[in-house]
């Protein structure tokens, strides 16, 4: 499959913007590691941003920069959203919630825990009405969230919104997953053919599994083993350094997701 991407939203420790990632990436400046602003979600009416998570925050900062820098409408855009574990923080507040002598539960809570409150979110915000997805794929989620979306570009022939998040576990239950370091990426894929001025062309296809390379940088591949939605910066790394090259993603346990990247001025 081919497909170009069209715009890039990021947001993590020391890699806040694509513009501040796209150089740490690139090598031009070094990677600072530090505390990331509250997202403020701008597009969200204020009701609903005092009631929405931080996953959806997060999700929605970076959604709205991949959209702003495509160009493109987003209430015409179908999406993808792909989190290992979604709302986890809402998860540990209900469960707590639930040890208490009355056991009452948030009814706003409640609303968010499903896995697809970020993207319900996001059509709020954009008043959008296209197709959306909301899936999980434990440590490649990232890839199965790069193929569905590319897939939905191929046979719909139009752009979709990829937006791929998971934010740090809380105790206890980050005994049984451990995830230290927010992130959050979206990728605006466009049909290679659209007529617009993409950032990076791409070629994905399906293999067996073999070695999947890591990143350079000590620091930046330990975000990377860190958080799924961090498994991007493979992908991202080579769009920095302006393409030209092949990255692998585990897809499960007997595939591997290949991208190739052309060669492209940013």
């Amino acid at each position: 499959m081919k497909v170009s991407i069209g715009g890039i939203g990021l947001l993590a420790s020391g890699l806040v913007g694509w513009d501040v990632g796209r150089e740490v990436l690139a090598g031009i400046r070094p990677y600072r590691p530090g505390a990331v602003p509250d997202p403020e979600a701008e597009l969200l009416p204020p009701n609903e941003r005092r009631r929405s998570s931080d996953c959806v925050r997060w999700a929605m900062q970076v959604a709205h920069e991949a959209i702003d820098r495509s160009g493109l409408d987003p209430r015409e855009v179908p999406t993808v959203f792909a989190s290992s574990g979604g709302e986890m923080g809402v998860f540990d507040k209900l469960c707590r919630a639930l040890c208490l002598p009355d056991r009452m539960i948030s009814p706003t809570l409640f609303h968010q825990s499903v896995h697809n409150t970020a993207a319900g979110y996001w059509g709020i915000a954009t008043a959008g009405q296209q197709s959306s997805t909301a899936l999980s794929c434990y440590d490649d989620s990232f890839a199965a969230g790069l193929l569905e979306a590319a897939t939905v570009v191929c046979v719909e022939q139009r752009p979709v919104l990829l937006v791929a998040y998971d934010l740090v576990v809380p105790e206890p239950l980050s005994q049984a997953r451990s995830i230290t370091e927010g992130f959050a990426v979206a990728l605006v894929l466009t049909p290679p053919s659209d007529g617009s001025s993409p950032v990076m062309r791409v070629h994905l296809e399906t293999a067996h599994t073999g070695e999947t390379a890591g990143l350079e940088d000590p620091e930046l591949e330990r975000v990377r083993q860190d958080n799924p939605a961090a498994r991007s910066l493979l992908l991202l790394s080579a769009a920095a350094a302006g393409g030209g090259r092949t990255v692998g993603f585990s897809l499960s346990d007997s595939q591997q997701l290949i991208v190739d990247l052309e060669p492209c001025r940013i």
